[in-house]
């Protein structure tokens, strides 16, 4: 006997797309500070 499609719970739902928000800003936030420890380090080696 196949097995009916159910529809997906919105609160998992609600969960799965906040995680990913949190990891997406998570590594954007890393990204930006690596770059701004990089001008940082650059302006020190410069001087």
């Amino acid at each position: 006997m196949p097995i009916a499609m159910t529809t997906p719970d919105p609160g998992s739902d609600l969960a799965t797309r906040r995680r990913r928000a949190r990891r997406t800003a998570v590594t954007v936030a890393v990204i930006a500070a690596l770059v701004y420890i990089g001008f940082i380090a650059r302006g020190v080696l410069l001087s």
